[in-house]
């Protein structure tokens, strides 16, 4: 499958059958690199959870101008905030080519607030998504890691992956790290995953890559 990260958590995913879109959110729309408009099609929005960095309005109307008919896989609560924005091609189950394996609870947000419900998927029976979470029960072969948060820690996702033994390794929820610190953590995690047998990729947004 060929996979393009577009800041943070959103990643674009081709296959042979389908093209899905993972959590479109405030942080990657206002990055400018997403092209709605450059897209000649798109089948799914995936969105784990209904935090404004994985689902943003403006980037959910932007796509729904071009692809109307698009489905999309959430919770039941990102579900229903759609259809209050007029979408019927909203689902809480898995659909051909997106496998709801676990819905836990997002990573613990205490004292701060209150942890949404967050789906984790199999994407084509190649990709993970987790979401904001560091306790997956099982990944597929690539597996999308969410390696820094405000709830968490690189060291909670490096200990979680290591568990979990994927070939390779992307890293997403990272826009909380600037330019200097992504590529020294970056560096230090190929470092490490190497030892494991594991590739970790370094993606660089907007520019495409195979996995």
């Amino acid at each position: 499958m060929k996979i393009t990260k577009y800041v943070h958590s959103c990643l674009l995913v081709e296959t042979e059958k389908q093209v899905i879109l993972i959590d479109p959110g405030q942080f990657s729309w206002e990055s400018g690199l997403f092209k709605v408009d450059s897209l000649d099609k798109l089948d799914v929005v995936v969105i784990t959870h209904e935090h404004f960095d994985h689902f943003h309005v403006p980037f959910v109307e932007a796509v729904l101008r071009k692809f109307p008919q698009v489905q999309f896989v959430s919770t039941p609560a990102v579900v229903a905030r759609l259809q209050e924005m007029g979408v019927s091609n909203a689902t809480s189950e898995s659909i051909p080519g997106v496998e709801i394996f676990s819905r836990k609870a997002h990573a613990s947000l205490e004292p701060l607030g209150e942890a949404p419900e967050n789906i984790a998927v199999h994407i084509a029976d190649g990709l993970t998504i987790g979401g904001d979470r560091h306790d997956l029960e099982e990944t597929k072969d690539a597996l999308a890691l969410t390696v820094t948060a405000p709830w968490g820690s690189m060291v909670g996702a490096a200990a979680m992956a290591q568990r979990l033994k994927p070939k390779i390794i992307v890293p997403v929820h990272d826009w909380h790290w600037n330019e200097t610190a992504r590529s020294g953590a970056y560096d230090r995690l190929e470092e490490f995953f190497a030892k494991q047998g594991t590739i970790f990729i370094k993606p660089v947004d907007g520019q495409a890559f195979e996995a």
